[in-house]
């Protein structure tokens, strides 16, 4: 087993032996709690039974790829919000990091620090050396259920793949 473990590491799939199962479609989602930008205490579980929430990890604050899916979902919280749609955002990025990154660009919703990993762990969103979290946006139903998985680095389509996945549901 140690054999195989070094060479996944040397390989660079290491991280994947310790980072949880990704949710899948269907699936309920991993309890999370953390603390937001400004310190206040954020609850997948408060959301239960009032809206659905988007959960998109993401590698780093103000990063291209970073900015332009927070600049996306921005762009459209007036339009989530009337479907009963909440967004989070998460990265391995501490308070002061986010606080930053969401002032800077005026985003309308939390980022929530996870600096220890717990939750990109519990949501099998590590990269694969597990220093950050990795570009996966999970749609989490009113019911707790993942309803939708986007796994793909480029954050155009997220943002698609989320549009339809969030209009699927007035249906």
């Amino acid at each position: 087993m140690k054999t195989l473990f070094r060479l996944l590491w040397l390989c660079g799939l290491g991280g994947l032996l310790l980072a949880g199962e990704t949710p899948k479609t269907g699936d309920k989602a991993p309890a999370m709690d953390a603390l937001d930008q400004d310190g206040k205490v954020w609850k997948l579980a408060d959301q239960a039974g009032k809206s659905a929430v988007i959960v998109y990890f993401y590698p780093r604050d103000d990063t291209p790829g970073c900015t332009k899916e927070a600049c996306g979902l921005r762009d459209r919280m007036a339009g989530l919000k009337e479907l009963g749609v909440a967004v989070v955002g998460v990265s391995r990025d501490d308070a002061a990091s986010h606080r930053k990154f969401r002032e800077k660009h005026q985003l309308n919703f939390p980022l929530l620090v996870d600096t220890d990993g717990k939750i990109t762990e519990a949501f099998g969103a590590a990269t694969p050396d597990g220093s950050k979290s990795r570009r996966v946006s999970f749609l989490v139903g009113k019911d707790g259920k993942v309803t939708h998985v986007t796994d793909n680095r480029d954050a155009q389509v997220h943002l698609d793949e989320l549009q339809k996945a969030v209009a699927a549901l007035k249906k």
